[in-house]
């Protein structure tokens, strides 16, 4: 459990608890949000890593339970069998988590290709499931120069193919290198207040979707189909 003392930026009279009874009915689930976090760097100070930690410190506090993908030995997409362990452990997670957030750096202007690479081992599909549709996500970047928003606006476009809720918030840190004491701790500053707007905003629109997504994903086109004949058609070979 993170505690507001290991919280150092935050004010603790302006950061609330959520209040998830405004935000679902009765008979809702209860259960603390399942959240995945995937970053996209495999330095050893990696600041995607470093982002992605604090703000999975604040979903914690905001009463989520936290899980991190550690992407050292995923294989390149279609080197492996799906079988490989990584693979399977990225895909267990995915269908874990009812939201992801979704930290890249910024590489020659687009995501890195290891951001990439954890994006194309989840699959659109498992049999006739998406086991990515209706789930929320939160999109956010380093940048190792000035301000840019080229990752995210391509994270977005990414969780609308997987089918995601991508929420409207995001962050982008500029010169992060800039932005990390010597504990790997980020400092206060408006950026760190970004982030923590976007795990706010990211636990609320998980409580309201996540009982709600097979209704809200629901599609005429695909009620014709029967589910043999769905998962024929998006598992082609020929793909």
């Amino acid at each position: 459990m993170t505690l507001l003392h290991d919280l150092p930026n935050i004010d603790p009279d302006r950061l609330h608890a959520i209040d998830m009874e405004a935000l679902v009915g009765p008979g809702a689930s209860r259960h603390a949000p399942r959240i995945l976090m995937l970053y996209g760097s495999l330095r050893e100070r990696s600041f995607s890593r470093l982002v992605s930690e604090e703000a999975g410190r604040l979903l914690i506090w905001l009463g989520c339970e936290v899980r991190t993908f550690d992407p050292t030995g995923l294989p390149l997409p279609d080197a492996e069998d799906a079988s490989h362990p990584k693979v399977a452990e990225l895909r267990e997670l995915a269908e874990w988590s009812e939201g992801m957030v979704w930290c890249s750096p910024e590489r020659h202007g687009a995501m890195t290709g290891i951001m990439k690479a954890q994006i194309d081992w989840i699959p659109l599909t498992l049999g006739a499931v998406r086991p990515t549709q209706g789930k929320t996500l939160a999109v956010m970047q380093v940048c190792g120069g000035s301000q840019s928003f080229n990752s995210v606006n391509q994270l977005r476009v990414l969780g609308r193919w997987m089918r995601m809720l991508t929420i409207p918030n995001q962050s982008s840190v500029p010169k992060a290198f800039m932005e990390f004491d010597e504990n790997d701790r980020m400092k206060p500053s408006p950026f760190y207040d970004r982030i923590v707007d976007v795990m706010e905003e990211l636990v609320k629109f998980t409580w309201l979707v996540r009982d709600r997504n097979t209704a809200l994903t629901d599609r005429y086109s695909e009620r014709k189909e029967s589910a043999d004949a769905l998962s024929n058609r998006v598992n082609q070979r020929a793909i």
